[in-house]
């Protein structure tokens, strides 16, 4: 039998936005995903407990306040601090600038998913690239 991919979506920050995460949680769901979304303005720190105590396969991260590459990153930074990167997927979604993809991707995000991505997209990277 096959495990259930779990999947956290979360929203870091002071961003109140959260149409597209409840999109792609809406979508992971359909794809027989178990999801867990946390809400709306939380941590950094919020986001990893909340992901060690689920025991998630991946954490999806959507964000539109500009704020993308201090609060992903530290996301990442905190994972490791925990021992819990190399067990957890970690994703960046929303407007986040093409010219600021590299970088994100080079402190620890897997794949950044901008606004018009198709959610098969994101599903399809998810169960390519789990980590455990």
């Amino acid at each position: 039998m096959e495990k259930t991919i779990r999947v956290l979506v979360a929203k870091p920050g002071l961003d109140g936005h959260d149409r597209g995460a409840k999109v792609i949680a809406r979508a992971l769901r359909d794809a027989g995903m178990e999801v867990i979304y946390t809400g709306l303005r939380l941590t950094p720190e919020q986001i990893v407990q909340a992901a060690i105590q689920e025991d998630v396969d991946a954490v999806a991260l959507s964000i539109l306040s500009g704020a993308h590459n201090y609060l992903l990153p530290r996301v990442v930074d905190l994972l490791k601090e925990e021992n819990a990167y190399d067990d957890i997927l970690v994703l960046g979604g929303g407007v986040i600038p093409e010219e600021d993809i590299p970088g994100l991707k080079e402190k620890g995000i897997a794949e950044i998913f901008t606004p018009g991505t198709p959610t098969q997209v994101t599903i399809d990277f998810i169960k390519n690239n789990l980590k455990k």
